[in-house]
């Protein structure tokens, strides 16, 4: 049926009451919802419908017009019920088809329809049909009146009184509804991850609460006490789509700027017309603010929600960006913002479960000597250095890889496609890089690992990728070198007897023996050489050139050889109290150990703990430690001459000093190495190298001593060119201390010679 009263009215010949009520139309139907009243009448009397409308069709009714909707029966109202929308008042006459129509269409509208907003005032001729007390006890009605009772303003009032209780339940329902779409806004939000998802959230949870597009942006404000205004766009939807990730000035939206400002100065939400502009209190000296373009202004409800739901989700954007923040700072370096070490896992576990691990590589991009740069030209110079490299190689490599930083001068390049090989990766260091107005020159070291060749974790990956570096620097600077099964055997052993060395000298499986040196004239002996030994705890020995590398590598030789140190001196004033006075004892020192800051500190502290005298101590170099870094060492030796301590040069020959250097060190004794006294009675050379030797040591007033004599014709030869002195299995093994000292004392020169 029709709406208005002059389309409703049944077909009849006196129609001139209708007339009349065409100069109070209906408001029209385009205008916004809600703007008037909406009120049924529902009569199968027309004269009824009439005289009501031209009781309350001019009036005001808080500040808004009625607008009528007439039904003539029970079921024409049943099925008007069903479409209408925004019934306030229910003028329902009792009686109709059926004595008690009226009261069974209050239960449709309750029960079936579950209009509980809707006010229903019975009407009634004949109140007998349902007694007023029964009626209000047994039926959700909210007045019920007699017509003859109802006069123009009982009427009036009692309509008014209606609209005012519909008015305040309709609030209340509107305030349970925005709050639960809050609360199932907040759940929304809070299953976002990552700043930019919750923002974006917050927009959308914005226009889903007014019921509007998202069209929009959100941005936070850096340092707001400092005076800085810049807005920064965390998330933008609709017309404004394009400000992502970009920067909110009065430049770029004027109007959108300015309204930002004044919310954020007065740190209250703004409400137009067309837009709302709204407040988030951040924490940390950070504020966040919105801008919403609406169609229309917003109702006291939805502003008092918004309030609700600024101060609700002010503390969700804190909590996001803190766990972000976390997050970076685990997952992200900061200074390059590639990810770190700890995401470089993740990503490579992910990618040796996938597909692609057959055509995926690693590399390992270490910078040649970058901390020498980064000393010389200070931290900050070395910081945009670093930045100026990772931007090359994401910008150059594609997008198609990962890279990342995983520790102070070396980056990771993860390829799954097979489209970067070393050189390309090393072709981007041959162009300098621009810092500060100053051109660098780089060059890098590659570590490579193939993940088709790799079993294992991403960690492991990693690790071989490492492996495959060290070989590689090892080698060459600007080099790559690529993971071999074979150099993770190697590396897995080393690691393991590195562990097993440690546990050793700390169980004191480690011990000292000494070989006797020999003055060849006499075949007397006049010192003696400190040796390492580790024997294993079934018994097996494990060989010095195995386990010293490895304490070296390891750093355990500083530990160790401080304990050989103090060893060997409190041994030679043993021997000394037991009337060897003049015994001299060799004690090897390795380049690590001698290279340590606190090295001549451990050698003073030694000799005067033990009491040893220091001229009759000896240190044991090797010639190549002593051609690196000739002006330190020439500062170091004059230091420890110092101490009345003496030094040799181990294994002479085997390397490459010059005649010009030699003298300029402050050594007093030269050792033959044993490969050159083997050659004596083995080689076509025989005796040259060993006879070149003696003589140079003569000509620079040094002493020498031969190693490794195993036979009396090579004792012999090396006597007659003019070497005093010799240790080998010729005249003893090298044996523990307490062998020594017997050996010394039972007249075993008598052996010797």
């Amino acid at each position: 049926m029709p709406q208005s009263l002059e389309n409703h009215a049944p077909a009849k010949d006196d129609q001139d009451d209708l007339v009349f009520l065409e100069e109070h139309p209906a408001a029209p139907a385009t205008q916004a919802p809600r703007e008037v009243w909406r009120v049924m009448i529902i009569d199968d009397d027309e004269d009824v419908h009439s005289t009501t409308t031209f009781a309350l069709g001019n009036l005001d009714m808080q500040h808004r017009p009625l607008e009528f909707v007439h039904a003539y029966s029970a079921s024409q109202a049943r099925d008007m019920l069903r479409h209408e929308q925004e019934i306030a008042v229910i003028l329902l006459d009792v009686v109709m088809e059926q004595d008690d129509a009226g009261l069974h269409l209050v239960r449709y509208i309750r029960d079936t329809l579950k209009l509980a907003d809707v006010r229903i005032i019975l009407r009634t001729g004949q109140p007998g049909y349902a007694p007023e007390i029964d009626a209000i006890r047994d039926y959700d009605i909210n007045d019920y009146k007699t017509k003859s009772e109802l006069t123009r303003i009982k009427l009036f009032t009692t309509v008014t009184a209606a609209i005012r209780s519909y008015e305040q339940i309709r609030k209340i329902n509107d305030s349970r509804r925005g709050l639960d779409r809050i609360v199932h806004a907040s759940t929304e939000l809070m299953s976002l991850h990552g700043v930019q998802n919750f923002a974006v959230g917050v927009l959308t949870q914005i226009a889903h609460l007014l019921g509007q597009e998202t069209n929009g942006v959100l941005c936070v404000q850096e340092c707001p006490e400092t005076g800085c205004h810049e807005l920064v766009v965390m998330a933008a939807a609709g017309t404004y789509a394009h400000h992502s990730n970009a920067h909110m000035t009065c430049t770029t939206e004027p109007r959108i700027a300015a309204a930002m400002e004044l919310t954020l100065t007065e740190r209250r939400n703004q409400y137009g017309d067309t837009a709302v502009t709204l407040y988030f209190a951040g924490k940390a000296s950070r504020a966040f603010v919105a801008f919403l373009h609406t169609t229309r202004p917003l109702t006291e409800i939805e502003q008092r929600l918004l309030e609700v739901f600024c101060s609700n989700v002010a503390v969700g954007l804190d909590n996001v960006e803190l766990v972000s923040h976390l997050h970076n700072a685990a997952f992200y370096d900061a200074l390059s913002k590639l990810p770190n070490r700890t995401r470089l896992v993740e990503i490579l576990d992910a990618a040796l479960a996938g597909p692609g691990k057959d055509d995926a590589t690693l590399s390992l991009v270490d910078l040649d000597h970058f901390a020498e740069t980064n000393d010389a030209l200070g931290h900050q110079f070395g910081d945009e250095l670093l930045v100026a490299v990772a931007e090359r190689l994401q910008s150059r490599l594609g997008q198609h890889l990962t890279v990342a930083r995983i520790s102070g001068d070396i980056f990771c390049v993860l390829d799954d496609a097979e489209q970067v090989n070393p050189n390309t990766i090393l072709a981007l260091f041959q162009v300098p890089f621009s810092i500060a107005g100053q051109d660098v020159q780089l060059s890098a070291t590659l570590g490579l690992v193939r993940l088709a060749d790799h079993e294992g974790s991403g960690a492991d990956a990693l690790k071989d990728a490492d492996i495959a570096l060290k070989r590689a620097k090892s080698m060459q600077r600007a080099g790559h070198f690529y993971y071999s099964r074979s150099m993770g055997v190697e590396i897995r052993e080393r690691v393991r007897m590195m562990h097993a060395l440690r546990t050793a000298f700390g169980q004191n499986q480690l011990f000292v023996v000494y070989q006797p040196q020999i003055d060849l004239l006499t075949r007397r002996p006049v010192g003696a050489e400190a040796l390492l030994r580790w024997q294993t705890a079934d018994g097996k020995f494990v060989s010095p050139d195995k386990f010293i590398p490895i304490a070296e590598y390891s750093g355990l030789i500083i530990d160790m050889g401080e304990w050989v140190m103090r060893t060997a001196c409190r041994e030679l004033v043993a021997l000394r109290a037991a009337g060897h006075n003049n015994f001299t004892m060799s004690i090897n020192v390795s380049q690590v150990q001698f290279r340590h800051p606190y090295f001549l500190e451990m050698l003073r502290r030694a000799l005067a703990d033990t009491g040893a005298p220091p001229e009759f101590v000896e240190l044991e170099i090797t010639e190549s430690m002593a051609m690196e870094e000739p002006d330190l060492l020439i500062k170091m030796l004059a230091q420890i001459k110092q101490t009345g301590v003496s030094i040799a040069i181990d294994d002479f020959g085997t390397g490459f000093s010059s005649l010009s250097y030699l003298q300029r060190l402050q050594i007093d004794r030269l050792k033959i190495d044993r490969a050159f006294v083997t050659e004596i009675t083995g080689s076509a050379r025989g005796s040259s190298i060993a006879e070149m030797v003696i003589q140079l040591g003569r000509n620079l007033g040094l002493a020498v001593i031969a190693e490794g004599v195993e036979d009396e014709r090579q004792a012999q030869i090396l006597q007659s060119l003019g070497c005093p002195l010799a240790q080998g299995f010729l005249f003893a093994r090298p044996m523990t201390a307490d062998a020594l000292n017997g050996w010394l004392s039972n007249d075993a020169l008598a052996g010797v010679a």
